[in-house]
């Protein structure tokens, strides 16, 4: 299993806090870490500032965690029933997935293809 791929099917491995994090140049990255400042305010209302943008290497790879990712209910329900991923969930389609998929869509299709694999 890839472990970029997020339990909920997120794709790590794009995503702007992800890349952020692995920036080498501070100059580049403070840069990084404004933009997602700036797209979670306009495209999801979340208003965060540069320092909520902490480094994160993946919800499923490390020790460095996004506070989002963190905190995330979903990541924290497939952690406590020890799965590898959301896809391979007796509850597979809850709720919570539901109401990731309206925002991410692709995660579901990610999802699927794990599911019929």
């Amino acid at each position: 299993m890839n472990p970029m791929i997020a339990y909920c099917g997120l794709d790590c491995s794009s995503c702007p806090i992800h890349l952020a994090t692995l920036e080498p140049d501070p100059h580049k990255q403070q840069s990084m870490k404004s933009d997602i400042v700036r797209m979670g305010a306009e495209l999801y209302k979340v208003h965060l500032t540069i320092e909520d943008i902490t480094d994160c290497d993946g919800c499923r790879t490390g020790s460095r965690l996004y506070s989002g990712c963190s905190n995330c209910e979903i990541r924290k329900c497939a952690v406590n029933r020890r799965l590898d991923s959301c896809a391979f969930c007796e509850d597979y389609n809850c709720d919570l997935l539901q109401k990731h998929f309206m925002t991410d869509p692709d995660s579901r299709k990610r999802l699927e293809a794990m599911r019929t694999a």
